[in-house]
């Protein structure tokens, strides 16, 4: 059984920065496409960044240039290293397994002076 666990969302002002943590068991993070979603309140979840075994990363072209998504294979750990951060960032921050439909309980992320 996958399980996933997000942690370090928190309050940032803008321009500031933060980086996310997941934390995998039952699978690795190295052999398996990861996945970063976010959920802001009223809209649709929306894929974020991706990062394949290969190493191949994709961006959502809003957060291209400001967003790293890394994985840390000894620790079975992917990031979400998020720089520059506007306060349409602010969302519930998700990160998923798609080859097992897994997902984390979220971390929260606003971005507000």
């Amino acid at each position: 059984q996958v399980r996933l666990v997000e942690s370090g969302g928190g309050l940032v002002q803008p321009g500031g920065s933060l980086r996310l943590s997941c934390a995998a068991s039952g699978s690795t993070v190295v052999s398996n496409r990861m996945d970063w979603y976010r959920q802001a309140p009223g809209k649709q979840r929306e894929l974020v960044a991706s990062i394949r075994p290969s190493g191949n990363t994709n961006y959502l072209d809003s957060v291209k240039d400001r967003f790293t998504i890394s994985r840390d294979n000894a620790r079975n750990i992917v990031y979400l290293q998020m720089n520059s951060l506007k306060p349409e960032d602010t969302a519930v921050y998700y990160c998923s397994m798609p080859r097992f439909g897994s997902w984390g309980q979220g971390t929260q992320v606003t971005v507000s002076s």
